[in-house]
């Protein structure tokens, strides 16, 4: 059974604070199945946006977990903006949620589909 957006979300956002990080909900989309695109910024700058993997990806054993693979990386808000806005006008049960936190705590948060 797969979560809920609204809860899938909570969660990451409760341990992302409990590892030091910070975690912020720039946009709420449908509570139930909206899908979530995640912001990562770095220290120096950087940012990377990872929205939902493509149904290729899924392994069958495992239909139910949520796969992200990145979408664009910048330094410029304005480009990343630019690009949620665009998949808004698509869906706009979209989440944002922006993450600021270690490689490794992402890596827990944000299960990342392999190149």
């Amino acid at each position: 059974m797969r979560l809920t957006t609204d809860f899938w979300v909570s969660a990451i956002v409760r341990r992302a604070f409990a590892t030091g990080g910070f975690a912020a909900v720039v946009r709420r989309g449908a509570t139930e199945a909206g899908a979530v695109m995640v912001t990562q910024r770095d220290r120096l700058g950087e940012i990377r946006l990872y929205g939902p993997a493509p149904q290729t990806s899924y392994d069958e054993a495992r239909p139910d977990e949520r796969l992200f693979s990145e979408l664009l990386r910048s330094v410029d808000d304005e480009e990343i903006r630019k690009r949620i806005d665009r998949e808004l006008r698509f869906d706009p049960d979209i989440w944002v949620v922006e993450l600021e936190v270690d490689d490794a705590t992402f890596a827990e948060l944000v299960p990342l589909t392999t190149p």
